[in-house]
């Protein structure tokens, strides 16, 4: 029986040959999605599937979908993953169609499966719940319909348009790869219809997705083209450029650069390969210079990477034979690493151990009760996820906020008693509880005898310039409204009206406002704020807003901020 094996096994073609190993990547990816536990990110993600929408606060709806699916076919952890690994041999069998030589042997399927095997990127990204897998799988899709457009195929501009929809709904970055496309079209295709008729078709089918961010001001927009900004920092770009050299394999990145510029392009679908590598990572070091770029934001680079490398290697046997070697050395270090993932024998403290443990100590402190998080936004979903427990996250404005603001929980727990996890600056307070949890983190809650939301209050201003100078006496009208069914006491008890300046993402400015008012049920009522400009925002860009303030919570702007800015004291003189 194992000489027949042997005898069947040789006889393979190279297609063939692909799609079993392949096929053996997949089973350890559904064996590594069953047996380790979710990252923050995942539970996040398995949060929004838990009602169904055409958009999320940072996230097109492909992945809520795919973990909705997924749940409904198998249970934990491999259910929130399932689809996710069936995504990985699909886009990896679609882009070895698309590069395929004609003359392909057995020696060149093991180099494609070697190469792909041995990107970390792809790695880690074929079995875990995020919107890499989608965003990989319809980019594969996209790249088959762009070389049959630009080969003037009949029909192809209608598979662009979807794949091109495909793309946007899977992840916003889909939207570079379009711009990259048409960059490496030739003219000719600009005079003809087929490419509008694509454009056409790819807005008609993200019209729901539009009619979302259209009713939520067009939340994931504002998030990532300006949410994501901070303070420029050396760290974040040598971060990034060190990340670089991890995902694609440090034994390979030489390879991958002498490809890049020995490699001659022969096709439109060719040159927009070489150009993913070059145009992602540049795209992403330069946003690298306003804030912390995640080294998977240039995941679509691997189909570029992966047919250079093949194409490159397979035509020069001495680097053939470095790739397989090195590519052997890199596989026996990630069979460690998954093994490690999966039983933690030296007791890692990281997000992938000590779930269950750790969000049933605190299900057990809560006893039922809701539990209030402060701001840790997948914290909050895991802890639902692991213990079946009611929960909820405060948008924080020194952090980020986030999805559940779209969500009404913390409204549906008005009046009841409910675990309220304490931010660091209020852990001192009376009546503050502190557990050591099993992932080597500490939780302080406090208990909430009759909570109260006030997120949702209205605060909307007018009154401020477009510039203020230090010193500037700012006579602000406020218009404040309560939707909820119970009134709320400002400036008497623990809520305050604070007046809030943001710059950047981690920059917030809080100033008392002294303000003593009683909001009824349901009530609207108009209130004047007079405000003296600190020395200390001098030279700045912010956003100002209001805020309704207690101890112990955390909390975003209540009603929509505006922008300002402060001039230099130098100008003021």
């Amino acid at each position: 029986m194992k000489a027949s094996l042997k005898t069947g096994y040789a006889a393979w073609g190279p297609d063939t040959l692909v799609l079993f190993w392949l096929g053996v990547w997949w089973v350890c990816n559904l064996l590594q999605a069953g047996f380790s536990q979710l990252a923050n990110d995942e539970a996040y993600y398995h949060m929004f599937a838990e009602h169904l929408a055409w958009g999320y606060f940072d996230h097109p709806p492909m992945t809520a979908l795919l973990v909705w699916l997924g749940e409904h076919l198998a249970g934990g952890e491999l259910g929130v993953r399932l689809f996710f690994t069936l995504l990985q041999p699909l886009y990896l069998w679609v882009l070895w169609r698309l590069i395929r030589p004609a003359d392909a042997s057995r020696r060149d399927a093991a180099l494609y499966c070697m190469i792909a095997a041995s990107t970390l990127m792809l790695q880690l990204y074929g079995f875990i719940a995020v919107p890499d897998g989608p965003l990989l799988f319809t980019t594969a899709l996209f790249l088959g319909a762009f070389r049959r457009f630009t080969e003037e195929r009949r029909g192809a501009w209608l598979w662009l348009g979807v794949t091109m929809a495909l793309m946007a709904y899977s992840k916003y970055h889909g939207a570079l790869v379009v711009l990259f496309a048409l960059s490496v079209t030739p003219r000719r295709l600009f005079l003809r219809p087929g490419l509008y008729l694509a454009g056409a078709v790819a807005l008609l089918l993200l019209v729901p997705h539009l009619l979302w961010q259209y009713h939520h001001d067009w939340a994931s927009f504002a998030y990532h083209l300006s949410g994501r900004n901070a303070v420029f920092r050396v760290s974040y770009v040598t971060d990034f450029l060190v990340n670089m050299l991890v995902v694609f394999n440090p034994f390979f990145v030489p390879l991958w650069v002498q490809a890049w510029r020995k490699t001659r392009c022969r096709t439109p679908f060719e040159r927009l390969l070489r150009l993913l590598p070059v145009g992602f990572i540049g795209f992403f070091l330069l946003s690298s210079l306003r804030g912390y770029v995640q080294p998977q934001w240039v995941i679509v680079s691997t189909f570029g990477l992966l047919w250079l490398l093949f194409d490159y290697a397979r035509r020069h046997p001495r680097t053939r034979r470095y790739v397989m070697r090195a590519g052997g050395v890199t596989l026996v270090l990630v069979v460690v690493v998954r093994l490690v993932m999966i039983f933690n024998p030296t007791d890692l403290r990281f997000e992938v151990f000590h779930n269950p443990e750790s969000y049933g100590t605190i299900a057990r402190e809560a006893h039922g009760r809701p539990v209030i998080f402060c701001d840790g936004y997948a914290i909050a979903a895991k802890y639902g996820f692991y213990t079946g427990g009611e929960a909820y996250c405060q948008p924080n404005i020194r952090y980020r906020t986030h999805q559940w603001q779209f969500r009404d929980d913390d409204t549906r727990f008005a009046g009841r008693e409910v675990l309220v996890e304490c931010p660091r600056q209020a852990d001192t307070l009376p009546g503050v509880q502190t557990i050591q949890l099993a992932n080597g983190r500490t939780f302080s809650w406090f208990v909430d005898r009759s909570f109260h939301p006030v997120r949702r209050v209205d605060i909307a201003f007018s009154g401020l310039p477009e510039r203020v100078a230090p010193g500037e006496v700012l006579d602000l009208e406020l218009r404040i409204m309560n939707p909820y069914r119970y009134e709320i006491r400002v400036g008497e008890g623990p809520i305050g009206l604070h007046i809030l300046w943001k710059h950047g993402r981690f920059r917030v400015e809080e100033f008392p406002t002294g303000a003593r008012f009683t909001l009824g049920a349901g009530a609207t009522l108009t209130l004047p704020v007079r405000f003296t400009v600190p020395e200390q925002l001098a030279g700045e860009q912010f956003d100002v807003g209001f805020a309704l303030c207690r101890t112990g919570y955390t909390n975003w702007f209540n009603g929509k901020p505006v922008s300002t800015r402060v001039d230099g004291l130098n100008k003021r003189l």
